[in-house]
């Protein structure tokens, strides 16, 4: 017989494996949308590697803010950059959809 004790469990062991995905999906999200401003930045080797990893660490820097974003709005208006807050906010929604989905599948 199932126990109220055996469902709470279950359900704790749920919520930690889907806090743990968003987290490994934010980090590949990140990375993913550092290449992209990376190449919107016409950066490449080196320096787009590295930029991409700064704002995999931003988002680790200040949790809870909106580091990456930040960033890349400042280096995007440094660099005369043409793109729009809603544009970059559409490419960062856009990517972390696809990363949780890709890893879903995944299992």
């Amino acid at each position: 017989m199932v126990t109220f004790k055996d469902i709470e469990k279950s359900f704790e062991a749920k919520f930690a494996h889907d806090e743990d995905l968003k987290f490994k999906a934010h980090a590949r999200c990140n990375r993913m949308i550092g290449e992209w401003a990376a190449q919107q930045l016409n950066l490449t080797g080196p320096q787009a590697e590295a930029y991409a990893k700064d704002l995999v660490m931003a988002e680790f820097e200040r949790p809870g803010t909106d580091a990456v974003f930040n960033r890349i709005r400042a280096d995007f208006d440094a660099k005369n950059v043409p793109l729009s807050d809603l544009q970059i906010h559409r490419k960062l929604d856009e990517v972390f959809a696809a990363v949780l989905a890709h890893m879903k599948a995944q299992g």
